[in-house]
């Protein structure tokens, strides 16, 4: 290999710089929370495995294996902990979504079905204090009559 074009400097000559490895962009939705992530990876990891313990057992069976039985046992129990792993992100993620709170879209119908609700409010008690004044008015002598 010969340095024919480089320059002094180590670079090629006539090369601008080099385009960046990688560019950062923001991300379209906002990260899993912590324990639905975890719940997330040790299923996929536990479906993984249950896969291709699936496939060994097949592979075994299609090979007259003694090791076919054992496999087709663990198989099925695998599959057994890979729905509750399943299942178990589903219930995490219901369990933080009603703990923390759900981030509300800003075109919810919910939402404004909600402003609607609280202006309808504001307009009935303002027009009950329009009424009777700041404090309401009772009947004068209730308490001092004796």
């Amino acid at each position: 290999m010969g340095t024919e074009g480089m320059s002094a400097d180590g670079r090629w000559a006539g090369v601008d710089e080099p385009a960046p490895l990688w560019v950062e962009e923001p991300a379209i939705r906002p990260r899993l929370p912590d324990p639905i992530r975890t719940a997330a990876v040790r299923a996929v990891l536990i479906v993984a495995v249950t896969l291709i313990q699936a496939v060994i057992a097949f592979l075994c069976t299609l090979a007259d294996s003694w090791l076919a039985f054992p496999m087709v046992l663990s198989s099925v129990a695998s599959t057994v902990v890979a729905t509750w792993a399943v299942l178990d992100v589903w219930v995490t993620r219901q369990v933080w979504n009603q703990r923390n709170g759900v981030v509300s879209v800003p075109s919810s119908t919910a939402r404004q079905l909600r402003r609607e609700r609280r202006r309808v409010r504001r307009t009935t008690r303002a027009a009950e204090r329009g009424r009777t004044g700041r404090i309401g008015r009772r009947e004068t002598g209730g308490l001092s009559r004796a």
